[in-house]
C-alpha cells in the first residue's frame, strides 16, 4: 500500500473517530417521592455542596435556581441551570465553549460531568432521608 493511501486512510479514521465524541446533551429531571422530607433550603444546600465537590463554581443563587459553571484545564467551559423545589430538581444545559456544541449534541465529557453531579445530588438526598 502506498504511503499516500495509508496516510489518507489514517486521516479518515481519525476524523470518523473524532466525530464520535459528541452525544445528545444530557438534561436531567428528578421528581422525588411524595414522602421525601427535604426543605427548599436543604435542597439548595445539597445542590451547592455537590457542585463544590465536583469543582463547579456557583455563579448565581436565587429562589429555586442555582446557576453554575465549570472550567476544565482553562480550556473547556460549561454552564448549567439547576431549578429545584422541595420535591424535584432539574439540571439543564445553558452554555459551553470548546465542547463542540451543535444541534443539541456536545462532547461526551459534558455529559459525564453532569452525570457525576447528578449522582452526587441523588446520593446526598438519599442520605438525608429520601427513600
Amino acid at each position: 500500500m502506498s504511503s499516500l493511501l495509508r496516510a489518507t486512510l489514517i486521516t479518515l479514521a481519525l476524523l470518523v473517530t473524532a466525530g464520535c465524541t459528541n452525544k445528545p446533551i444530557l438534561n436531567t429531571q428528578h421528581d422525588l417521592p411524595a414522602n421525601t422530607q427535604v426543605s427548599e433550603e436543604k435542597m439548595k444546600v445539597i445542590i451547592v455542596n455537590a457542585l463544590q465537590k465536583r469543582e463547579w463554581t456557583v455563579q448565581r443563587l436565587s429562589p429555586q435556581l442555582v446557576q453554575a459553571e465549570i472550567n476544565v484545564r482553562n480550556q473547556f467551559y460549561a454552564a448549567i441551570d439547576i431549578r429545584y423545589t422541595r420535591n424535584s430538581y432539574a439540571i439543564t444545559y445553558r452554555d459551553s465553549r470548546d465542547l463542540g456544541y451543535k444541534d443539541g449534541t456536545i462532547h461526551r465529557n459534558y455529559n459525564r460531568w453532569v452525570s457525576m453531579l447528578d449522582r452526587d445530588i441523588m446520593a446526598a438526598l438519599r442520605s438525608n432521608g429520601m427513600n
